[in-house]
C-alpha cells in the first residue's frame, strides 16, 4: 500500500498567513495611531482597549522567527565575564554552539582565568521537537557559571535543502557521537527531554565500540526512555493510532518559498497546535491576561507574557523521517527499554556502559515524560556502578520546570553541577 502524506497542509497554512498580512499590518497601525503620545484618543479608555486590541491581534498573526541566545555575561568566582556565542561545527541538520567564556587580561582577574580553564566541558543535547535550541537559554544561563557549554542548534527542515538528503533517527545519534567525539575525550554529556533516547543510545554505542572519547558522565532530563510507565496524553496520543495515520494527516512538503522545498516534514505549527490543544484554558487565560496588563498599562506584567510566547510561538519544522522513527520506535514499539533498538546494524546494549556515569531528573507534575519514563534508564544500565548513578525527582514541576525557571536555578542545576564535577575525573 502506497502512503500519501498531506501534501496540501502546507500550502493552506501559507495562504491562511498570506490572508492574514493586511490585517496584521493594520492592527500594528492601529496600535500605534491609539498609543500615540500626541494623539488625544491615546489618553482615553477606549483608545487604550482599542490600542490593546491591536496589539493582541497583530501578536496573534504575527510569523515568529528564530531567536537569539543573546547571553552576553556569566559570573564567574563573583567575576562577570563576556560570553562569545561561536560556531565550532556545521552539518547539514546542525550547527555545535559553544558559550566561550572572554576574560580580560589583568593581573586581578587571574584567579578567575584558571578558573574558567578549569571548567568541565559540557554538550547540551537540544530537542529537535519543534522549538529552537533557544527554548533552552534558562538553562544554558544557569550552567554557564560552572560549566564549559556546547549546545546543539538544530536546523529548521524547512531550510534545509533537498540536495542534503534525508534525515533519520539514526543520523540524529550519529550527529550525537560525532559532537561527542569532537569534544572529547573529558566530556560531559547532557540531554533534556525527547534527546535522552538518542543520547543514551550513542553513549551505548561508544561504550561497546570502546570509544576513547566516551562521555565522563550523562544527564537525562524529562526524557522519553520507557513510555510504558505512567504514560501521559501525549504518550497516548502518540501509539493510539497507527504509523501509517501519522504519515497520511500530520506529514506534508515544504512550499515552493522555503529553501527547503518538496522536503517531507512534520510542521512546527501543527507540532504547536498538539501542544497547545493540552492545555488550551491556560494560554488563553494567558492572553486575557496580556489584554488587562496593556489596558492597566502594567508593562512589566506585559514584558513578561511577551517574552514567554515570543519562544514559545517561535516553532521549526521537523524531517519527516525523524519525526516518524521517534513515533514508531520509541512511543510505539518501545525499542530501546526491549532491547531491540537498532544502530546501523547492530542492536543497542546499554549494559556496555560501566564508565559514564548517569544523572536522571524527572518534575513531579510532567505531563509530557511522566514520572518514571526517564529513571528507566538505569534499569538499563545494569552493570554501571551505584557510585556511578543518581536519580533526582523534582517536587512542585512540570516538564518545562525541570529544566528552566526559578526551581531549576535554584535546586536541579547544582545537583547537576555537583554530579558532573564528582565525575570529572
Amino acid at each position: 500500500m502506497i502512503i500519501r502524506e498531506n501534501s496540501h497542509l502546507y500550502n493552506l497554512h501559507e495562504m491562511h498567513y498570506a490572508a492574514l498580512a493586511p490585517l496584521n499590518l493594520m492592527a500594528h497601525a492601529s496600535k500605534a495611531m491609539h498609543r500615540h503620545p500626541l494623539s488625544p484618543i491615546a489618553y482615553t479608555g477606549l483608545g487604550r482597549h482599542v490600542a490593546a486590541a491591536s496589539e493582541l491581534f497583530a501578536r496573534i498573526t504575527h510569523r515568529y522567527g528564530k531567536p537569539e541566545f543573546g547571553i552576553k555575561h556569566a559570573k564567574v568566582d563573583g567575576k562577570n565575564v563576556d560570553i562569545i556565542e561561536e560556531v565550532v561545527a556545521t552539518k547539514p541538520f546542525c550547527r555545535l554552539l559553544h558559550f566561550r567564556k572572554e576574560m580580560p587580561r589583568s593581573s586581578s582577574e587571574a584567579v578567575a582565568r584558571k578558573t574558567i580553564k578549569q571548567q568541565p566541558r559540557l554538550l547540551l543535547v537540544a530537542p529537535m521537537s519543534g522549538h529552537h535550541a533557544t527554548l533552552l537559554r534558562g538553562t544554558v544561563e544557569a550552567l554557564l557559571p560552572n560549566l564549559d557549554v556546547y549546545i546543539t542548534d538544530w536546523q529548521d527542515a524547512r531550510t534545509v535543502p533537498m540536495y542534503h538528503g534525508t534525515f533519520s533517527l539514526e543520523d540524529y545519534i550519529s550527529y550525537t557521537i560525532e559532537f561527542i567525539q569532537q569534544l572529547g575525550p573529558d566530556v560531559h554529556v547532557m540531554a533534556v527531554c525527547q534527546p535522552s533516547v538518542p543520547v543514551l543510545i550513542a553513549a551505548s554505542v561508544m561504550a561497546e565500540r570502546k570509544d576513547p572519547t566516551l562521555p565522563r558522565s550523562m544527564t537525562l532530563i524529562g526524557g522519553p526512555i520507557d513510555t510504558r510507565i505512567n504514560p501521559t496524553k501525549v504518550n497516548a496520543t502518540a501509539s493510539e493510532k497507527p504509523l501509517s495515520w501519522f504519515e497520511q494527516h500530520v506529514v506534508t512538503r515544504v512550499p515552493f518559498n522555503y529553501p527547503g522545498f518538496m522536503r517531507r516534514v512534520y510542521p512546527g505549527f501543527l507540532q504547536l497546535t498538539s501542544f497547545m490543544s493540552l492545555d488550551i484554558d491556560r494560554h488563553v487565560n494567558a492572553h486575557k491576561d496580556l489584554f488587562k496588563h496593556l489596558i492597566e498599562g502594567d508593562g512589566e506584567s506585559a514584558r513578561a507574557h511577551k517574552k514567554f510566547y515570543d519562544e514559545y510561538l517561535s516553532v521549526t519544522d521537523l524531517p519527516a523521517d525523524f519525526y516518524l522513527d521517534c513515533i514508531d520506535q520509541v512511543f510505539q514499539r518501545h525499542l530501546l527499554p526491549e532491547g531491540e533498538f537498532v544502530y546501523k546494524g547492530k542492536k543497542v546494549k546499554p549494559a556496555a556502559i560501566t564508565k559514564t556515569a548517569l544523572l536522571t531528573l524527572e518534575g513531579e507534575l510532567d505531563d509530557i515524560s511522566g514520572v518514571g519514563q526517564t529513571e528507566a534508564a538505569h534499569k538499563l544500565c545494569s552493570n554501571l556502578p551505584a557510585a556511578k548513578r543518581k536519580h533526582h525527582m523534582q517536587k512542585g514541576v512540570g516538564h518545562y520546570g525541570i529544566f528552566n525557571g526559578r526551581k531549576f536555578r535554584d535546586f536541579v542545576a547544582p545537583i547537576i553541577v555537583d554530579f558532573i564535577e564528582k565525575n570529572e575525573k
